[in-house]
């Protein structure tokens, strides 16, 4: 609402502009083609607004300090035709229009070279944001899935996770098109998303930041985070194992949240006894399923036959994956339901 308020001022402003300033000294009609102009110039100015909104700071700095540059040489050249003896007297060439020709040329060239030479200047200790160097910034990217997930909230919460985070514009909007959703679960998971994006804007030590750098040519949302990690160097938040693997072989650094609580889970080793409780059978004969609290899953062999009872087991190997960690144990003896420890010493 704001946005448009400005936008209608500004249109008002360079509308009545363009009136008054020929109208001093012209007829009605010069007058009204001065209010049209000052039209077309504000709607002008609001569409470089729209097309400078989705560059980049770094692209803009370097637009704006090549065009300066570009002005300049402009200026020195022009200037120093000055001195040519007799060049000035010789009616033969407009001089004026030749300098307005070497402003615009000139201005033209610095623009576009600033813009796109951008990305290969390096300024020691620029700071882009109060208090961080571009050495030290650490762009970290969020995506929708691990909104959604939630344990990145908690995280933030302990105190382990401080700094920025981003959030592309068109992460937030496929999480608004997931919490839109008509069906019910994608629905409630959306709105549980914003739940979250909100819970972690009001956490200590953590900034959220929404940019809105986007990839109009790309369509997947996974593949403008990759393209988006690629022009920051940054990093990606995600528990999405199939974005963990492409952006891996692009050599984009990943921050897996399942790799995190995998690797906060107890150690567990070989020959170690534990305490489980069988909830299903197997895939292979004879195996049952039991879960830890933390959803590890745990293979028992020889416990297809004690579903939904308390089992001693043993430990023989553990497989450890980016999905997650599975253990696989022997059946060892039936627990009674009023004494299941934790773990059961050997």
């Amino acid at each position: 609402m704001f946005q448009f308020i400005v936008r209608f001022l500004l249109i008002v402003a360079c509308s009545a502009s363009g009136y008054f300033i020929a109208y001093r000294e012209h007829s009605i009609v010069v007058s009204l083609i001065g209010l049209v102009s000052g039209l077309l110039i504000a709607l002008f100015v609001i569409q470089i607004e729209q097309v400078i909104r989705k560059l980049s700071l770094r692209v803009i700095f370097g637009g704006v300090i090549g065009t300066i540059i570009g002005l300049l040489i402009a200026f020195l050249f022009a200037y120093g035709l000055k001195f040519i003896p007799g060049l000035e007297e010789q009616k033969l060439i407009p001089w004026e229009y030749v300098y307005i020709l070497l402003t615009f040329v000139l201005g033209y060239l610095g623009l576009v070279l600033g813009s796109k030479k951008s990305g290969e200047v390096s300024l020691t200790g620029f700071t882009l944001t109060k208090g961080e160097k571009k050495g030290s910034f650490d762009f970290r990217i969020i995506d929708t899935s691990v909104i959604i997930d939630g344990r990145i909230a908690d995280i933030c919460d302990t105190g382990f996770l401080e700094g920025k985070l981003i959030v592309p514009r068109f992460v937030l909007d496929e999480l608004q098109q997931i919490a839109d959703s008509s069906n019910s679960m994608k629905r409630s998971r959306g709105r549980r998303g914003l739940d979250i994006l909100n819970r972690m804007q009001k956490s200590d030590g953590i900034s959220i930041d929404i940019v809105d750098t986007d990839f109009p040519k790309i369509n997947s949302v996974d593949a403008k985070l990759v393209a988006l990690a690629k022009k920051t160097n940054g990093k990606i938040f995600t528990n999405d194992y199939n974005l963990n693997k492409v952006a891996e072989l692009q050599g984009i650094k990943i921050l897996n949240v399942n790799e995190l609580a995998n690797a906060l889970k107890p150690l567990v080793l070989p020959g170690e006894a534990m305490a489980v409780r069988i909830i299903k059978e197997g895939k292979e004969m004879g195996q049952g399923v039991a879960y830890l609290d933390d959803g590890t899953m745990v293979i028992v062999d020889n416990g297809g036959k004690h579903i939904s009872k308390n089992a001693q087991v043993v430990v023989t190997s553990v497989l450890q994956t980016t999905a997650g960690r599975m253990i696989f144990s022997n059946m060892k003896d039936v627990i009674p339901d009023r004494t299941m420890p934790d773990r059961v010493a050997e």
